[in-house]
């Protein structure tokens, strides 16, 4: 049977959107005759009759649930339970008995009327001859367009032709974030910036690689107008630590790996270099933003090879766009020349 998640929490007057955590219950009891039929089926093909038996009454009740949420029937739905049975949300809230869960679901039909309900049973089994387990996916929509997806478990108990829920629990099946959605965090550095101190020159362009799932970056170094040197980053999601890292190699072979923290404004990352001497360094960077056109980067607790090295900052400025290049007016055409 389905339990469009209406709990305290979903249904409250504040929410803005349905957090529609809502069970999916495979409804209970498909008729005697059904189960006869799939029972004579199934002895004639070698197959447990007790297993189809059950998949009929699960899938069967599954159909009646759609139905019933989709018609805003949350009494008809409250039947499909027994009548101590219970249902438990995402969120471990116990809704005890018919009148409970037939409570849960007007309050969800009268807060957003017009949802929509599809659920798929998974897999439906007996436990001895009196219990049924039934597990599935389900998905519900709003008018508006939002939606959450629930697997679910439900327990059920033969009452004579029936299989009425006695518990139902469901848990949150929403899919992980991606790479992209994890890196909109600091997807302002996309672009083109500059920084000019007095020693040497750096452009800096970082554009989202072709696969959307990391930031790269180009560093190109100018020492008195002539390049020195290109270092190139990538920037992704690590969903095993749960936070961004990124790669970045220079060109004289070595390289280094960073741990990006975010603060109030900006990021603290944790950085280990590995130079090509094989020698080993640490650092902790700092980046602030300062506006949409700036950031500063200080690079602090600096070792290399067990040496302390000095501190340093310095602006990052968004590189302004090249100026348009004036057109040359075209020539006016010469006044025709008169000959007698």
């Amino acid at each position: 049977m389905v339990m469009a998640h209406a709990s305290s929490s979903v249904l409250s007057a504040q929410a803005e959107q349905p957090p529609i955590g809502g069970a999916v219950v495979a409804a209970p009891g498909a008729s005697h005759a059904a189960n006869d039929s799939a029972t004579a089926a199934a002895a004639a093909g070698g197959v447990d009759a007790d297993q189809v038996a059950v998949e009929t009454a699960v899938r069967s009740a599954a159909a009646v649930t759609v139905e019933a949420f989709n018609a805003g029937d949350a009494a008809k739905i409250a039947a499909l339970f027994a009548e101590e049975g219970e249902l438990i949300d995402e969120d471990g809230n116990i809704f005890a008995g018919r009148e409970e869960v037939g409570g849960l679901f007007r309050e969800f039909f009268g807060k957003f009327p017009g949802s929509l309900l599809d659920m798929e049973v998974t897999e439906a089994r007996p436990l001895g001859d009196e219990l049924a387990i039934e597990e599935g996916i389900r998905r519900i929509t709003t008018p508006d367009g939002a939606a959450a997806q629930m697997v679910y478990t439900a327990i059920r108990k033969r009452q004579g032709d029936t299989w009425p829920i006695v518990s139902y629990r469901e848990y949150a099946d929403d899919p992980l974030p991606t790479p992209q959605e994890m890196l909109a965090a600091i997807d302002w550095l996309v672009g083109e910036w500059v920084d000019e101190s007095p020693e040497a020159r750096t452009s800096i362009r970082y554009d989202w690689s072709e696969d959307g799932n990391f930031l790269v970056g180009r560093y190109e170094l100018a020492i008195d107008g002539r390049p020195a040197g290109k270092t190139t980053q990538r920037i992704g999601w690590d969903p095993v630590a749960g936070t961004l890292r990124s790669w970045t190699f220079d060109p004289d072979g070595g390289f280094s790996e960073g741990v990006w923290l975010p603060t109030d404004d900006g990021w603290v990352i944790r950085s280990e270099a590995t130079m090509p001497d094989g020698a080993t360094g640490v650092a902790t960077v700092t980046l602030r933003i300062r506006d949409a056109d700036h950031f500063s980067v200080e690079s602090s607790d600096r070792i290399v090879g067990g040496m302390e090295e000095p501190d340093f900052s310095l602006v990052i400025a968004r590189k302004p766009p090249a100026p348009a290049t004036p057109s040359t007016p075209k020539p006016e055409p010469a006044a025709p020349v008169l000959r007698e």
